[in-house]
């Protein structure tokens, strides 16, 4: 089933440079539950018939100059009828004016807000708020860091090492966004953010050592609120026997709300060191997304056409060398 959030007012005022004019209560108890907004030009027109009180409404300079182009008579009307529908909140951008406009808010308990924003700017800030905190979600087990600006989500079984490996990689200069708990927010269709919950926010546990504060033990600098999910690296205990991939011919995805994420399998073994492996894997992603693969270039090297043979087939040529 399909889980709904919100957003209450006053956070989307916060982040969005908004100056509340008229309020009917306060305002972290109004709550927004829709990503979508509206200029409502057909509205002042008299068209309901598609209008959803849900939605914040915006109005700019078309909207103010087509209102004052009215008999003022009329113009109250299309305001009371506008105003009556009850929407959720009006904003104003450009800081522009609208007497009536507020009197009516008051009478029907309408949020009304401005900004000295244009309107343009102002959707796009509401937009990408609203996107942002009206995500789906879901909250999976692991670890997520920054390695060279690559999210990386490490997934795996408890005591397999995420989090000692996620130290060492502190250490080396990348990012901690969360341990334990990765909440991960789909804010378009193309990317996922993740995060850590803020009652654990910045704390990592150790098994022998317990919780652990990396801000405060490694700085600033080695902490982030959030972080795109580039890709997904799955550890496993080392299974003598098991056929790993060699040669990342193949790619692998994992589903994840609908997208598809980069998945590897790094198997874990003592005397590896997981954070170097970590840290080319991050790099290599990086360079797959820029058109370039370095499994391809050695097949082309060993003149093999443009057909990649079977995995165990190529590493058996490649050992040959």
């Amino acid at each position: 089933m399909k889980q709904n959030y919100t957003v209450t007012l006053k956070k989307i005022a916060k982040e969005c440079n908004l100056t509340t004019i008229y309020a009917p209560r306060p305002e972290e108890e109004i709550l927004i539950r829709t990503m979508d907004i509206n200029r409502p030009g057909l509205a002042f027109n008299g068209y309901f018939e598609y209008f959803d009180p849900d939605r914040i409404q915006i109005i700019g300079h078309s909207e103010q100059s087509y209102l004052l182009g009215l008999d003022p008579t009329v113009r109250e009307k299309r305001l009371r009828d506008f105003v009556s529908y009850a929407p959720v909140a009006i904003i104003i951008a450009r800081s522009l004016e609208l007497p009536e406009l507020e009197l009516l808010c008051s009478e029907y308990e309408v949020p009304l807000l401005s900004t000295p924003n244009g309107t343009s700017e102002c959707m796009a800030s509401v937009i990408a708020c609203l996107n942002v905190e009206l995500a789906p979600r879901i909250t999976r087990h692991g670890v997520f860091v920054e390695v060279y600006g690559e999210g990386v989500f490490l997934a795996g079984d408890s005591g397999v090492g995420k989090s000692e490996t996620a130290v060492e990689l502190l250490k080396r200069g990348h990012r901690l966004i969360a341990d334990d708990a990765v909440e991960i927010r789909r804010v378009s269709a193309k990317t996922l953010v993740g995060s850590a919950p803020e009652n654990i926010r910045h704390f990592i546990e150790l098994r022998g050592i317990g919780i652990v504060n990396v801000r405060r033990i490694f700085g600033m600098g080695a902490v982030k609120l959030t972080e795109k999910i580039d890709m997904v690296i799955e550890m496993e205990p080392w299974e003598a026997g098991k056929a790993y991939d060699r040669m990342g011919l193949e790619s692998e995805y994992m589903d994840i709300l609908g997208i598809n994420v980069p998945r590897i399998t790094i198997p874990v073994k003592p005397g590896r060191n997981l954070a170097i492996v970590i840290e080319i894997a991050a790099m290599n992603n990086r360079q797959k997304k820029m058109g370039y693969n370095a499994a391809q270039e050695l097949l082309h090297k060993l003149g093999m056409g443009d057909e990649a043979p079977a995995d165990a087939a190529l590493q058996a040529d490649w050992h040959k060398f």
